[in-house]
């Protein structure tokens, strides 16, 4: 028997939560938020609930070959996880991240719930030649060649401003590859994109340099307070558990820190001082972060 409290608490949840749910059951809405209602152009008078999830797509086509990719990912223990195109009740469409996942993974055919995002802006923008070559596919954070350009308008300016730069080496991250494989080693490092995303300023560039490392630009940042957002940085990595799916991971970081200075009069030289603080970083054990002060001498960060 249902337990009404459950159910009075869940229909307040997908009333007041911004977030656009759905519970998919046998091919059919069985309860959808009123987000997710809006999102397809269902007003008061109409609602997704008891209606097939055919309802929301193109075609026959696409219906079959998402309900295919779903039965497949929840058969293998993972979410799906992927952009598609909709169509809205006046037949508008839009691209939406769809993720779905069964709420109970020991029965991959039961009930599972939906969570859709209109990402079709940032799809368009991401598809233009200009966002292409400048960032990362897999995190959608700045590419190095991003990276060093801007890092180039900061070497060697005659500015009285500090200017700081990270160099972080997620610790045994080859092991995540090698354990869960390559699509959830690339949702973890997009996840590990947005937690660092989330820990700088709008003047900040993040960028993804190459594989597992990450670097972070500081504009206007002494090494004092670069301390304070690397050792942020650190223990949010620590903290961070990725689940995707009956997949279950953490990991840790090594980080650099650099100030700008005369000595290193090219962005090779700038990166190549944090590649090596974060180097004795890596050497001292991992998971901590290393300050580098001239050719050979570094600093220890205390957490």
């Amino acid at each position: 028997m249902t337990d009404p409290l459950a159910a009075n608490r869940l229909q307040a949840l997908l009333v007041r939560s911004p977030v656009a749910a759905a519970f998919v059951s046998q091919g059919q809405f069985t309860v959808v938020s009123e987000p997710f209602n809006h999102m397809f152009g269902q007003g008061d008078d109409h609602d997704l609930g008891s209606q097939p999830i055919r309802a929301v797509f193109v075609s026959d086509a696409s219906h079959a070959a998402v309900s295919e990719r779903l039965a497949a990912a929840y058969q293998s223990g993972q979410p799906l996880n992927e952009e598609v195109e909709f169509v809205r009740r006046d037949g508008g469409r839009f691209w939406g991240k769809l993720s779905a996942s069964p709420l109970d993974w020991q029965e991959p055919k039961g009930e599972a719930l939906w969570i859709v995002e209109d990402v079709t802006a940032a799809r368009a923008a991401r598809l233009a030649p200009t966002w292409t070559a400048k960032h990362d596919p897999v995190t959608e954070l700045a590419n190095r060649r991003e990276f060093e350009r801007r890092l180039s308008d900061h070497v060697g300016s005659r500015r009285n401003e500090p200017v700081t730069v990270l160099w972080l080496d997620l610790d045994k991250f080859g092991e995540i590859v090698t354990g869960m494989g390559n699509e959830t080693a690339d949702h973890f490092l997009y996840g590990i994109g947005q937690l660092l995303q989330a820990r700088v300023r709008a003047s900040d560039t993040v960028a993804r340099i190459e594989k597992d490392r990450f670097a972070v630009l500081l504009p206007d940042c002494n090494q004092h307070y670069a301390e304070i957002v690397a050792e942020k940085m650190r223990s949010a990595i620590a903290a961070y558990r990725l689940r995707w799916g009956l997949h279950r991971a953490r990991v840790k970081v090594s980080i650099g820190v650099v100030l700008l200075q005369n000595s290193l009069e090219t962005p090779d030289s700038v990166l190549a001082a944090a590649s090596l603080a974060c180097g004795e970083a890596k050497a001292a054990g991992g998971d901590c972060v290393r300050v580098f002060v001239s050719a050979g001498s570094f600093e220890a960060v205390a957490g």
